[in-house]
Order: C-alpha cells, then sequence, then structure tokens
C-alpha cells in the first residue's frame, strides 16, 4: 500500500465521500460529482485509482465507502478546514459566511504543525464555528445526528446543533433569522405540504416563519435542558 503524500483532489474527494456517507450509506459516482461539481466520468477514473491505494472500496452497484485508511485521511482534513474556520473567526474577524471558502482554499496548503499549533492557540476546540465537530488529532469524531429543522414535529423543543456552511449567502439568511448554534427552537406551526414551518426561538421565543429549504441546512438535537 502506498504511502505517499495526497494530492488535493484525493483530499478533496475523501472528504466529500465521507460527508456522503456518514449516514452509513455508500456514496454513489453522481453523488460525488455533484458534490464536487465535476462530470461523473471524471469521478470513475479517480475512485478506481484511489481504490487501488487502499483509500476506498467499491460497494457493487451501489457506490463506494472509505476504508479505515481512507477515514482516517478524510478526518484529518476535515480537522485541517475547521481549525481553520475557526481560527479565522476568532483570531482574524472574518464571518462565519466567509470562512468555508477561505478554508477550501487553505486546508491543502497548511501542514500538521500549523494546524496544531493553530488549534493548541484556540485551546483545542470541539467545534468550528457552524457548530461542526472538530476531528481530533487521533482521528476521532463526535456522532453527526443527520436530523434537520425541517424533520421536526409539531410541538418537538430542540437546539440547533449545526448548520450547512458552504453557501455563504444562506449563512447569512440563517444568521439574519437567530438560527444559530446552541438556540432552542420549537415548532409552533406545520402543516403537511407547506413550503415553511413557524418556530418559537431562544428564551424570547420570538415567532419565526422559516422556509423549509432553509429548515434543512440546519441540524438539530432534542432539547435536554
Amino acid at each position: 500500500m502506498t504511502t505517499r503524500a495526497l494530492s488535493r483532489s484525493e483530499e478533496d474527494y475523501l472528504k466529500a465521500i465521507y460527508g456522503l456517507s456518514e449516514s452509513g450509506d455508500p456514496a454513489s459516482t453522481t453523488a460525488i460529482a455533484t458534490v464536487l461539481e465535476i462530470q461523473p466520468a471524471s469521478v470513475t477514473g479517480m475512485i478506481k485509482r484511489m481504490a487501488e491505494s487502499g483509500l476506498l472500496e467499491h460497494i457493487p452497484y451501489r457506490g463506494v465507502r472509505l476504508t479505515d485508511r481512507g477515514t482516517l485521511e478524510a478526518l484529518r482534513v476535515l480537522r485541517r478546514h475547521r481549525i481553520l474556520e475557526t481560527y479565522l473567526c476568532e483570531r482574524l474577524g472574518f464571518s462565519w459566511d466567509d470562512v468555508h471558502a477561505e478554508a477550501e482554499r487553505l486546508e491543502h496548503a497548511a501542514s500538521d504543525r500549523l494546524i496544531e499549533q493553530m488549534a493548541a492557540a484556540l485551546q483545542f476546540p470541539s467545534y468550528d464555528p457552524h457548530g461542526a465537530p472538530i476531528p481530533t488529532r487521533g482521528g476521532q469524531i463526535e456522532a453527526a445526528d443527520p436530523a434537520t429543522l425541517a424533520d421536526a414535529r409539531l410541538g418537538e423543543r430542540l437546539r440547533i446543533r449545526a448548520v450547512r456552511d458552504e453557501d455563504a449567502e444562506t449563512l447569512r439568511c440563517i444568521a439574519e433569522e437567530g438560527l444559530l448554534p446552541g438556540v432552542r427552537v420549537e415548532i409552533t406551526n406545520r402543516t403537511s405540504g407547506e413550503s415553511a414551518i413557524r418556530v418559537s426561538l431562544g428564551e424570547e421565543r420570538r415567532i419565526r416563519s422559516i422556509e423549509c429549504e432553509l429548515a434543512r441546512q440546519i441540524y438539530v438535537v432534542p432539547d435536554e435542558s
């Protein structure tokens, strides 16, 4: 098995496949192509090479899944990305809707030593600015809950755990609505087929109408407080 340094493209593939298969299902060629914004034909050749390198395995008729080595490499890239986002926000004054694109550019160039120096300066944070868990240096990560605000039932009391960070405009909308990680949410009204749900936010119980498309970008957990 090769131990060469991974290319930027391989790191992007690993991160994309990790995200697509977090629920336990293999990542399809079409889904990988969509996330990376490339043609499916390009994906086929790359995943074959990565399988030969021991980074992933084919699941017949279903897609691909990371091997143990591939998972560790993907978590290493995720750690770099999320530490960079946190450092940019907390130490350099970037807004949370700007840091994802910056971290995407920097994550392939930053050395592990630099990332660990940043982590130490931040006192080893557990979560990035969008609420996503930061993998440990040893490759451990908090289990993700895929439930979104759009899945919530009437009367449920929830807490926002994290938000998707890929789209800057969506993040600005989330911030404007006050839908930040840690905020408590109660579903006050929803009807099957409607395009929006009504929620009560925070201790002030501010009422907001949230488009379902936006609600699907917000991850929630039961509020046990």
